[in-house]
């Protein structure tokens, strides 16, 4: 069987509305405790956040994964219809026995997206690796079969910690599918070279019933660089090349983020280390390759846990395809996913033949040009979900949901998840009505234009 190349053809990222900036928060937080103002003030400096973004009253982390799933593979429907594997990456799942990647499935399908059932769906856990577990996996499997099949993979995730806190500046929600396919169009992955570590260590955990994380700070940022260098030596030893040969000879970096500085402080440390360069020189070397910039956008959305790397990865492609235009293809990408308890996966792409149209086609900017300031009761109301079931009712028939847009419409007196779509209305109809104001949402419930269902009823 000729061997094939697999890796990413496509992806598409959903950021939720509501947005909190730090400035805000900050005030909000230090009118309740004046005391707290240094301690809040000095982690904003470190970590180089200035907003974080949150769910409304009405999503969770299954509805992030099946709006930019919806998105992914009406742009792409000739690989839907060759869709075999169905794979989540997620740390706040909704289900402690159906994968997400089952809501996904009917969600997308009752929605009018053509998924075949002849389909195989799971779910990996890793806290903040999950996703390119996910995808790695997927890619072996398709590297087996003879058939001309693609995959789907879906991190999604809600990053929520204690309020207030000084995490509590580090919480994000969002997605990021990936189409994974033969002869890609956007990035070829190297399967055969990719760096591992693994450790049982307990830097970052959410114990079962709790619905925020355990953060050891410095622990874990500890934890993050020890697995990072096992992983890239592994990387090294498998390409038959040394440290320093490998950073020199790799043109981009994407690195998980939890928060920008302390990406960029593993980044710095691992150039410095293997190549023995510091101050300019340093800064120039991380420039020359973009790795701030693929930062940025963490720093306006928040920690995405499983997502946080393929943001960057996103971000930083656009970003050097309007520096190089076509000349980046062929370049090399190196990517490092690191899962706290704890993993790292590190591993080598090469951007693709099709990268430059795939990328054109990507309406990046809509991440932030569709956000919108949250009041506080709405940012109180989400740290108080998990929600009942009459208390979520309430939300959702006194909320506004856009249409095209998947919510949680209701929980079973048993506790099972109920899921609906806003069907899309007419193009001419969804636009705004400049002479009214009207921004083309509607409230909810509306019969016309609302397809539910119960997420197991097909």
């Amino acid at each position: 069987m000729e061997k094939k190349t697999i890796g990413l053809s496509d992806l598409e990222i959903y950021i939720p509305a509501p947005k909190m900036a730090l400035d805000r928060l900050f005030d909000y937080r230090v009118s309740q405790n004046p005391s707290f103002e240094r301690r809040l003030r000095r982690a904003i400096e470190k970590t180089g956040q200035s907003a974080i973004r949150f769910p409304s009253a009405w999503e969770d982390s299954a509805t992030l994964a099946a709006q930019a799933s919806y998105s992914l593979l009406r742009r792409n429907p000739d690989s839907t219809s060759r869709l075999r594997y169905i794979g989540t990456g997620t740390e706040t799942t909704v289900d402690q026995s159906k994968p997400m990647a089952a809501y996904l499935e009917g969600m997308l399908q009752n929605s009018g997206v053509s998924i075949p059932e002849t389909i195989m769906t799971f779910q990996t856990q890793h806290a903040c690796a999950g996703g390119t577990i996910a995808m790695l996996s997927i890619a072996g499997l398709l590297a087996t079969s003879p058939r001309d099949e693609s995959g789907l993979v879906v991190s999604s995730d809600i990053a929520r910690y204690d309020a207030p806190s000084t995490a509590e500046i580090t919480q994000g929600a969002g997605a990021v599918s990936l189409l994974v396919e033969k002869d890609p169009r956007l990035l070829e992955l190297d399967l055969e070279t990719q760096g591992l570590c693994s450790r049982d260590v307990d830097d970052f955990f959410r114990p079962i019933g709790s619905t925020t994380a355990k953060v050891k700070g410095s622990y874990s940022m500890q934890c993050y660089n020890e697995a990072l260098e096992t992983a890239f030596q592994d990387h090294c030893d498998r390409r038959g090349m040394t440290p320093e040969e490998v950073l020199h000879s790799t043109d981009m970096f994407v690195f998980h983020v939890p928060f920008k500085m302390m990406a960029l402080s593993a980044f710095h440390r691992l150039v410095s280390h293997h190549t023995g360069l510091h101050g300019e020189a340093l800064d120039s070397f991380v420039a020359e390759r973009g790795f701030e910039e693929s930062l940025e956008p963490n720093t306006r959305v928040g920690n995405l846990y499983t997502a946080s790397t393929f943001l960057a990865l996103a971000f930083l492609l656009k970003e050097r395809y309007q520096k190089f235009g076509r000349e980046i293809v062929g370049k090399s990408v190196m990517m490092a996913s690191y899962g706290s308890g704890n993993t790292m996966v590190l591993l080598n792409a090469r951007v693709a033949p099709g990268a430059p149209e795939v990328i054109e086609s990507w309406d990046l900017e809509s991440v932030f040009r569709e956000e919108r300031d949250a009041t506080f009761d709405e940012y109180e109301t989400w740290l108080t979900a998990p929600h009942t079931a009459d208390r979520l009712k309430e939300l959702v028939e006194t909320a506004t949901v856009p249409s095209g847009t998947f919510f949680l419409s209701g929980l079973r007196e048993d506790g099972y998840r109920e899921y609906s779509f806003v069907t899309p209305v007419d193009r001419a109809e969804d636009a705004p009505d400049e002479s009214t104001g009207d921004s083309g949402t509607s409230p909810m419930p509306e019969p016309a234009k609302e397809v539910a269902w119960a997420a197991a009823s097909r």
